[in-house]
């Protein structure tokens, strides 16, 4: 257990949770403090699932690629037989990389002594170590990680015993369907670095009350009087449906689904497009933001036109996101913020996060 008075603010009344009507607002210092990412990685990024790549990464015997997950280095690796396994990117002799890149091999080996793990995690071969005594290589194969697939999705997970990934997502492949997720093909991935602390960039995606005010042009496609919130026991959704004018998927029917399923992992499913994206905590006040795009179709011109006018039109509203996140970090951090309230029709999702948040702190102070 951690010792509560070691954080700040992290009184007995910050952690109870409120019915949204009455509820404030998660306080400031859990934004602006840095010693709170401590706590995040061992209690949260350590003990929930976490996005690493997709199954297209890692198609073949000997493909692997590699994250970052609590700031612990990660690699992915599909085994010669065809299993999907992933360890700490650690070796077990004095901690060196077993790689610097994704690619593919037939067995890792230490980028600093030459340390050799098969693909299975077993240590295979230690130069010049015949006359170290006491030492049995079965002792000091790979540390494994849990790994599992969920639509195609490869998620990796810390903790010794987790929950079982699918129950996170119970639901949404009958809610979206008869789309299907995992035969949606990978096209590209882009990155964005924010100035602000991860749990500001979340509390952003998770309210489309802000919508008319930073995204003028989103509300031109989304019908923002039909903008709806939904909260379930491990994800909120919102989803809305389309306009009637103007838009990149004018031509399409059916509506946006939202998914934010706790506590960094969003996926934007619109006609056609998967867009799954990661919010990464770098640092208390910077977070990476890792967005990979899919679409049903990427291999003709016109298929791979449309991919590219989406990407642009989903960069313009990223950059909106990344402006108003950057000032709003400014305003958790001045003198005037501490806590504040909830809109009951526009915040749930906010309130649903914030109070995931709180219940999972619980069970560690």
């Amino acid at each position: 257990m951690i010792n509560r008075h070691d954080l700040p603010n992290f009184a007995e009344n910050y952690l109870v949770i409120e019915p949204l009507e009455r509820s404030e607002t998660i306080p400031s210092t859990w934004y602006t403090a840095p010693n709170v990412l401590n706590l995040e990685n061992e209690c949260i990024f350590s003990a929930f699932w976490q996005y690493a790549g997709h199954l297209a990464q890692v198609e073949n015997p000997g493909d692997y690629f590699l994250t970052t997950v609590a700031d612990n280095p990660v690699v992915v690796v599909r085994d010669k037989d065809n299993l999907l396994r992933a360890f700490y990117n650690v070796c077990r002799h004095r901690g060196g990389p077993l790689a610097t890149k994704d690619g593919n091999c037939k067995v890792f080996q230490c980028q600093y002594h030459g340390w050799t793990y098969l693909l299975d995690g077993s240590l295979r071969g230690v130069p010049d170590f015949d006359r170290v005594e006491l030492f049995d290589k079965k002792d000091y194969g790979l540390t494994p990680i849990h790994v599992d697939v969920w639509e195609g999705l490869i998620f990796v997970n810390l903790s010794k015993s987790p929950p079982k990934l699918h129950s996170f997502f119970d639901g949404i492949p009958e809610r979206i369907s008869p789309i299907r997720l995992a035969e949606k093909k990978f096209y590209k991935r882009v990155e964005y670095r924010v100035q602000c602390n991860w749990k500001v960039y979340v509390d952003n995606y998770l309210e489309g009350y802000h919508l008319p005010f930073v995204h003028p042009e989103l509300c031109k496609m989304l019908d923002y009087a039909q903008y709806v919130t939904e909260a379930f026991p491990h994800y909120s959704l919102q989803f809305s449906p389309f306009t009637d004018q103007n838009n990149v998927y004018q031509d399409n029917d059916g509506q946006a689904f939202y998914y934010c399923v706790f506590p960094n992992f969003m996926l934007n499913i619109l006609p056609g497009r998967l867009q799954t994206n990661s919010v990464i905590p770098i640092s208390h006040d910077v977070t990476r933001v890792v967005f990979d795009y899919f679409y049903d179709d990427i291999s003709s011109q016109k298929a791979r036109q449309i991919a590219e006018d989406d990407m642009r039109y989903s960069d313009l509203i990223q950059l909106e996101d990344i402006d108003i996140c950057e000032h709003v970090q400014k305003g958790l951090s001045s003198k005037a913020y501490h806590r504040g309230r909830f809109s009951v029709k526009r915040e749930l999702g906010v309130y649903h996060f914030q109070s995931l948040l709180k219940e999972t702190f619980r069970k560690f102070l």
